[in-house]
């Protein structure tokens, strides 16, 4: 550790506290309050990926058939991977 840096004593009992109480009140929920609860965190989610991610990110994880195959009509395969790189083969 460095020497400069205070680590306070309680702080892990408190984190520890304040994951208990929120477990708590997550199983006190209704299903409705859970599935909404859920669907505001993912819409937040999107929506923060959407703003700030960059475009060769999105590009990455946005692909969700990232390992297509397809037949050009020739007897060759051409399969192409989330980077964008292609391998075409006879088959």
């Amino acid at each position: 550790m460095l020497p400069n840096r205070k680590i306070p004593k309680g702080g892990a009992l408190i984190l520890a506290g304040l994951a208990a109480f929120a477990y708590y009140k997550y199983s006190k929920m209704t299903p409705d309050q859970k599935n909404s609860l859920v669907g505001g965190i993912k819409e937040k989610g999107q929506k923060l990926f959407d703003e700030y991610a960059p475009q060769q990110v999105k590009d990455i994880f946005g692909n969700k058939g990232a390992n297509t195959t397809a037949n050009n009509g020739q007897g060759a395969t051409t399969s192409s991977n989330t980077y964008g790189e292609t391998n075409s083969y006879q088959g």
